[in-house]
């Protein structure tokens, strides 16, 4: 069982930055995928970034590519979400997830069983 908690949303201007953090709790480990969605009103959900506790790279949806990159605490069970040069089309509630996977390269909602509350970011133009 893992237990995931987001924070860092907030209000930002175009241009701005925001760092979220995601912390686990429970049986996350390496064999684990570890991942960062969002989801705009009115749109499905979309996956944006995927690791491994303690990989030190990640695997990036193209629409964020070079803007938004992952970084962990692994002392702190925490995977952050550095996101840079946010435009408005960047709001949206953005979660956590995790799952026990073979693969851990991918973007799929559906391969994803543990899931944070969410937090919203909202980019004003």
């Amino acid at each position: 069982q893992v237990h995931l908690v987001e924070s860092g949303g907030g209000s930002v201007q175009a241009g701005g930055s925001l760092r979220l953090s995601c912390a686990a709790s429970g049986d996350i480990n390496p064999t684990y995928a570890w991942a960062w969605f969002r989801q705009a009103p009115g749109k499905e959900r979309e996956g944006l970034a995927t690791t491994r506790p303690a990989l030190p790279y990640a695997y990036y949806a193209d629409s964020v590519k070079g803007r938004f990159s992952v970084s962990q605490d692994n002392a702190q069970n925490t995977l952050y979400l550095q996101m840079t040069n946010l435009k408005p089309e960047d709001t949206a509630q953005y979660y956590c997830a995790a799952d026990r996977l073979g693969d851990w390269r991918t973007l799929r909602e559906a391969d994803f069983g543990y899931w944070g509350q969410g937090t919203q970011v909202t980019v004003s133009s």
